[in-house]
């Protein structure tokens, strides 16, 4: 492939890359277009991603092959090789030899050897201080990488950091809205249970919410609970009696 051909393709990619990033995009998606894009464009033998997970342990969530998928599970499994280690410091680990790696990591070059693989570099998905997985490159020659393939790789998983982290701050912010709402609801009803209270007792409205809250202290229920009762008619609560409890 000439580097007009592949300046080309990185730049289909990313408009690919961008266009899949849009509301309700699934972040699978976005990360196979990842890694498939480091096998068609950067030439790459084999690529896969892992993500941490709520733990903090590596789970692979794509993959271009069984083979490196096979070598990815070994490093989990090991707890030891180039992706546990860059997802641990949060720098690149390049490893031009596979069969020369410290027998630390023996189980990881058993798996990789046995799958045809001779180099490999893990790239970590990071932004600033956060580092939330790994993207890893497979290769089946020894030898370092080529530059222009590592800043590509570097740009690759900043893509997949950026789609990730966005996919988790709308979750947050689709949940925080949710929250918002149930508690703009919850106070509409209290306000209707007020009224209900101070009309059948004949109290004055903070009067009324005095006695609703003590109603749900006493009987250890959420105040929203206690006041869907009141407007559904499914409870009637009084006046404090003289030990200062709700009739």
């Amino acid at each position: 492939m000439t580097k007009t051909s592949r300046d080309s393709r990185m730049l289909q990619t990313f408009a690919m890359l961008a266009d899949t990033m849009v509301d309700d995009y699934d972040v699978v998606d976005l990360l196979q277009l990842l890694v498939d894009a480091c096998h068609d464009v950067l030439g790459i033998s084999a690529a896969g991603i892992l993500l941490a997970d709520d733990v903090g342990d590596l789970q692979v969530v794509a993959s271009t092959s069984e083979a490196s998928r096979l070598v990815e599970l070994m490093q989990l499994g090991a707890q030891a090789g180039p992706c546990i280690e860059c997802y641990r410091t949060g720098a690149a680990v390049t490893v031009a030899s596979i069969a020369s790696v410290p027998e630390k990591w023996g189980a990881f070059r058993d798996s990789a050897t046995a799958h045809g693989f001779g180099a490999i570099d893990a790239v970590p998905l990071r932004l600033r201080d956060t580092t939330i997985g790994a993207l890893n490159l497979l290769r089946v020659e020894e030898g370092p990488p080529d530059d222009f393939d590592v800043v590509a790789a570097r740009a690759f998983a900043d893509v997949a950091t950026i789609g990730i982290l966005h996919e988790r701050s709308l979750r947050e912010s689709e949940l925080l809205a949710h929250q918002l709402q149930q508690a703009l609801q919850s106070r509409i009803v209290i306000e209707q249970a007020k009224g209900v209270v101070s009309f059948t007792n004949g109290v004055p409205i903070d009067d009324a919410f005095q006695i609703i809250r003590s109603y749900a202290r006493r009987n250890q229920l959420p105040l929203s609970a206690v006041a869907a009762r009141l407007v559904n008619r499914e409870l009637r609560i009084g006046e404090p009696d003289a030990d200062g409890l709700p009739g």
